[in-house]
């Protein structure tokens, strides 16, 4: 009997990968160590020690990687976290900000540049809502504290215009006015304790996000999956077993979110939301494999590049092994 490739896994605590890292989903062939870690410590650690043969990755900055002579990582086409964000752009609301295009010229916050959720928010916005992407002005800051530096290497586009602030928090500078806008991936402190000053820019972001959904089909992934290469070298089936087995974990999630007998979360309305959610955007909204995101991994190359962000000019099909482009 041969003897099961052992795995370190590092994920951040959601319900799509909880059966896995629970034990109740099994990768076939593989003897796997799973470590459930909150989602900034264990991308800082994955970013700057590599401590995992197998983690959540911020899906820009995996990109990022085709750039280099060797890509140690090889992605699997599921998706842990996936947001529109459109909720997340925050203003002070005495700057009069209504709408995307009225951050031209303005000053908007952002932590890290190649977040997957400002990425996004950049690109849509130039794309759909006549938003240059390099129009606003751009502030580096820690969210609610301040940062003396980069959580992991960045690369700046020559065209942008981004200040770095190391005194000062992102979260208090909307609150005092000292930035217009905030592109995040949570909420500010401010949100919650200053709301006659810090709002969303959109009145309605969900009615936003659902015309973004029915104009291009696309629910934008924050993260993926990847492992190291040499794993893959020395298991070629390796790709298909995680995403079969990150796939089944996400199914099992879904069906405990349809469980009425105890709300898996505290939400009275869930299984009504749920449904009304796939009713909007299809019961497979959270899709994995590779074809069902192929128009998606075709747009944000397109963003990346754009912007410098990504040189090398690739087609979604030189993203992932042979065995995946199936899927």
């Amino acid at each position: 009997m041969t003897e099961a490739q052992r795995l370190t896994i590092g994920v951040s605590d959601c319900d799509r990968a909880r059966a896995l890292a629970e034990g109740r989903v099994a990768i076939d062939g593989v003897a796997a160590e799973v470590t459930v870690m909150p989602l900034q410590p264990l991308f800082n650690l994955q970013m700057t020690h590599h401590t995992f043969d197998c983690c959540e990755f911020p899906i820009a900055t995996w990109l990022r990687h085709f750039d280099r002579p060797q890509q140690e990582y090889v992605g699997i086409p599921v998706f842990p976290s996936r947001h529109f964000r459109f909720s997340c752009v925050f203003v002070n609301k005495a700057k009069g900000l209504t709408k995307p295009a009225d951050l031209a010229g303005r000053r908007v916050g952002t932590m890290v540049w190649d977040m997957a959720a400002a990425v996004w928010l950049r690109g849509i916005f130039d794309e759909h809502y006549a938003l240059p992407w390099d129009a606003p002005i751009y502030v580096n800051a820690g969210l609610n504290e301040a940062r003396a530096g980069e959580d992991h290497p960045q690369q700046y586009p020559p065209a942008a215009r981004i200040e770095h602030v190391t005194d000062r928090s992102l979260s208090a500078m909307l609150e005092s006015g000292e930035i217009d806008a905030l592109y995040t991936a949570r909420a500010p402190d401010s949100f919650f304790s200053a709301p006659d000053k810090v709002g969303r820019l959109f009145a309605d972001p969900m009615a936003a996000e659902l015309d973004y959904f029915a104009r291009t089909g696309i629910f934008p992934p924050m993260h993926l999956i990847a492992v190291k290469r040499r794993f893959v070298e020395a298991n070629p089936g390796l790709p298909r077993a995680l995403l079969a087995a990150f796939a089944e974990s996400q199914r099992l999630a879904r069906l405990r979110l349809h469980d009425s007998a105890t709300l898996a979360v505290g939400l009275p309305f869930l299984a009504q939301q749920l449904e009304e959610t796939e009713r909007l955007l299809g019961p497979a909204f959270w899709s994995t494999g590779f074809a069902a995101n192929r128009d998606m991994f075709a747009t944000l190359i397109r963003y990346m590049r754009a912007e410098g962000l990504l040189r090398r000019d690739l087609a979604p099909e030189d993203l992932f092994p042979a065995s995946l482009l199936e899927s």
